[in-house]
Formats: structure tokens, C-alpha cells, sequence
């Protein structure tokens, strides 16, 4: 059974525009890690509320989503806390308002520095609308079992706090 990815099993608050349940004016879209242990995906459909040109989902909301999949795959699967150091996208299709999308993201490498990610949203028949790839920078470990999210003081420093 796939697992639900909520801020509050991390052990903080979040605010997340894209994840967030109680954040009002965010998407509150849910994500989870998929029976296979190495996905995170989050089914999708957003209204004309989303638009960028008439009928299709804003090109902006396509890549927001896309980096709260892989940032969900690099805490969930590769077991780092990582800030976004770049993306790289490319549109195949057009994403529609008012039809139902899969969001799914993988991890291609991890080190001591880096998570390496690739995203896709497709629609029900499997064809992929946007691609990403994505290097986080990482700024802590992970302890997926027991969420212990400690992060160093070093890297609260590179987090702003």
C-alpha cells in the first residue's frame, strides 16, 4: 500500500503551496511513495483557476509540481533534505484544466552533496506532457524510518534559519 508524504511526519510545519492540506490558497495536492519503494507520484486535476493560456495548466504550475515530486523523492527515497540547485525542463504535450494527471518522480543518484532527480507528469494513458531533471543540493540526512530530520547548524544556516 503506497505511503502518504505529509509534512507532519518530518516533524514540522509546513505551509507547502503545492503539498500542503491546510494551506487555503495552495493546491493541497497529496503525495506518496509509491508500493515499490523507489517512486513518488500524486494524481492531479486542476481547474481553469491554474490557466496560463486558455485551457491549459500554467507552464509554471507544471514545473512546481514537478519539483515537489522529486523534492518528495529526495527526502522519501534518497533520504536527504535538499534545496533545488537547478532544473531542466522540456513540454512534449500540453497539460490540460480539467483532466486528470499523474505526477511521478525518481531518484537517479545520491552522494554526500547532491540528489539527482527525474519527473514527469503524464495522463491516464502513460504519455508524458512535461519532463524535468533536477539537482538538489543537500543540506541534511533523512531518517525515513523514525523521521528524525535533525539538520546541523551549518546547514540552518544555508536553510536561512
Amino acid at each position: 500500500m503506497p505511503t502518504p508524504l505529509t509534512n507532519d511526519r518530518w516533524g514540522y510545519e509546513s505551509n507547502c503551496y503545492v503539498c500542503e492540506t491546510s494551506n487555503d490558497g495552495g493546491l493541497r495536492i497529496p503525495f506518496q511513495l509509491d508500493d515499490d519503494g523507489l517512486t513518488v507520484s500524486a494524481s492531479f486535476q486542476l481547474d481553469q483557476t491554474y490557466s496560463g493560456a486558455p485551457a491549459l495548466v500554467h507552464g509554471g504550475l507544471s514545473l512546481a509540481l514537478l519539483d515537489e515530486a522529486q523534492a518528495w523523492a529526495c527526502i522519501a527515497v534518497g533520504g536527504k533534505w535538499g534545496l533545488t540547485a537547478s532544473t531542466a525542463a522540456e513540454f512534449p504535450s500540453a497539460v490540460f484544466i480539467d483532466h486528470p494527471y499523474r505526477a511521478e518522480a525518481e531518484v537517479i543518484s545520491v552522494d554526500e552533496t547532491t540528489v539527482r532527480t527525474t519527473g514527469r507528469i503524464v495522463d491516464p494513458e502513460g504519455a508524458v506532457m512535461v519532463v524535468s531533471k533536477a539537482v538538489f543540493r543537500v543540506v541534511g540526512d533523512v531518517d525515513v524510518a523514525t523521521g528524525d530530520n535533525t539538520i546541523t547548524d551549518p546547514q540552518r544556516r544555508l536553510l536561512g534559519e
